[in-house]
């Protein structure tokens, strides 16, 4: 059974950092797209950074472009989402998601098929 878990949410304030982890199970994501999400109060969920496992091309969503990076320990089989610069509409609970399959143009949510149970990320002004 192939799972997601996310961990590293948290509080902090306007210009801070944190990373985020995603340890996979059951599975080892190569040449698949993985993604990490997220989803403010009353807002849609939308990805935020798009790739492929093993390298290769990445997306970022212009709102986080230069602040969000990722990395990979290959030998954990996790996954990070390190966050510089957090601004308060960063404010979301943040999923990381996968699919066992090249990433699409679009990187809707409904492609994926795998989710972690989420982790939140509060920044105050």
């Amino acid at each position: 059974e192939v799972q997601l878990e996310e961990s590293g949410g948290g509080s902090v304030q306007a210009g801070g950092s944190l990373s985020l982890s995603c340890v996979v199970s059951g599975y080892t994501f190569n040449g698949d797209c993985m993604a990490w999400f997220r989803q403010a109060p009353g807002k849609e969920r939308e990805d935020v950074v798009r790739f492929y496992t093993g390298g290769g091309k990445l997306y970022y969503a212009d709102s986080v472009e230069g602040r969000f990076t990722i990395s990979q320990d290959n030998a954990k089989n996790t996954w990070y989402l390190h966050m510089n610069d957090l601004k308060p509409e960063d404010t979301a609970m943040y999923y990381c998601a996968a699919r066992q399959a090249p990433c699409s143009v679009l990187g809707r949510p409904h492609e994926y098929t795998y989710w972690g149970q989420g982790t939140q990320v509060t920044v105050s002004s």
